[in-house]
């Protein structure tokens, strides 16, 4: 096995899930009488912790047994959107198996539940494929803070700076680099100009094969 690593994010990443996180959230504050725009959860919502997406949206900060409580009614609610909806971005399972098969150690890495991150690996079945499975209930401080990817690493047993990341948001790049690896930034939820600066950008994963991953990793 190599030396090197490759770490998804998951939402935006593995799935473009973000249009139904936008239509959970919008049941959601809709029974609170809030009506968000589209480019409000883009600013505010896509990429972001529940524990900013409440204090923003809510107008005050949620914690303890209140947040888990909102939490857990949100994210039930998009599990129910999208069971029997998930799918990748184009052409991820062939470029995950690929990787495999060149020997990269894998992991995903994400802000979301556990439980949202489960619907998804069972749906599609890449769980196996992994060495590392984190999410949000796994860390203290959510991106951009490092702690998710440099704990992906210690799973891994990779050091960070070879390790490679696929990201989609601005949090998110920026736990990546912070962490001092590389990153590719996957341009599913914005634009080049709206992320930190990337080594490598895709649309989805017809853009990239394991002979640009080695030469970003070399």
């Amino acid at each position: 096995m190599k030396q090197q690593a490759i770490i998804f994010d998951m939402d935006g990443v593995i799935c473009h899930t973000n249009p139904f996180h936008s239509e959970a959230f919008r049941v959601f504050f809709g029974k609170r009488g809030l009506n968000p725009t589209e480019q409000e959860f883009a600013q505010h919502m896509y990429g972001k912790s529940n524990k900013y997406i409440f204090a923003h949206f809510l107008g005050r900060e949620v914690i303890g047994s209140e947040f888990a409580e909102l939490e857990n009614e949100k994210e039930g609610l998009f599990r129910e959107i999208y069971a029997g909806k998930v799918e990748t971005l184009p052409e991820f399972l062939p470029f995950l198996q690929a990787l495999k098969k060149e020997g990269y150690r894998t992991g995903v890495a994400t802000s979301a539940p556990r439980a949202n991150l489960d619907l998804i690996m069972n749906s599609l079945g890449f769980g196996p494929s992994m060495e590392s499975v984190l999410a949000s209930e796994n860390v203290t401080k959510h991106k951009p803070d490092p702690e998710v990817y440099l704990s992906s690493s210690r799973n891994l047993e990779i050091d960070p700076t070879r390790c490679l990341v696929f990201e989609d948001s601005h949090s998110g790049v920026s736990a990546a680099r912070n962490a001092g690896m590389r990153v590719v930034g996957v341009l599913s939820s914005h634009t080049k100009e709206e992320l930190p600066p990337c080594d490598h950008y895709i649309r989805d994963y017809r853009d990239i094969d394991t002979d640009t991953v080695s030469k970003l990793l070399s």
